[in-house]
């Protein structure tokens, strides 16, 4: 599911670059499921002007491990910077299906922190 979409889904991000004290922009960032056969995307999205992606995914989501694919090494060289991670693949596991998920990601060249949120 494309990000575009006007409604929240089960889970979202927020990715601030601490490098420079703002929203990082213009990350992309896909959802995936692990399935018998592996991992499977069911979402991406791309960061807005606020550093969020509110339509990441599908608004319900059944009990599961789950990652976010977070291209930080795309999102790095547009900003001209020489980074350390390329990518950062950050799992987690679902098990309420009527709770939200805000996974937010603290994002520089060389450092990364990752919290579920609220």
């Amino acid at each position: 599911m494309a990000g575009g979409q006007s409604r929240k889904s089960r889970v979202t991000t927020h990715i601030l670059d601490t490098a420079v004290g703002r929203p990082a922009r213009g990350v992309a960032v896909q959802l995936a499921a692990r399935t018998p056969d592996g991992w499977q995307e069911i979402g991406s999205g791309v960061t807005d002007d606020d550093g969020r992606i509110m339509d990441l995914g599908p608004s319900d989501l059944a009990p599961g491990e789950y990652r976010l694919d977070v291209e930080a090494g795309a999102y790095h060289r547009h900003q001209q910077l020489d980074a350390f991670f390329s990518q950062l693949c950050v799992g987690f596991v679902i098990r309420d299906t009527v709770s939200h998920y805000h996974v937010p990601l603290l994002l520089s060249p060389f450092a990364v922190s990752v919290y579920r949120g609220s």
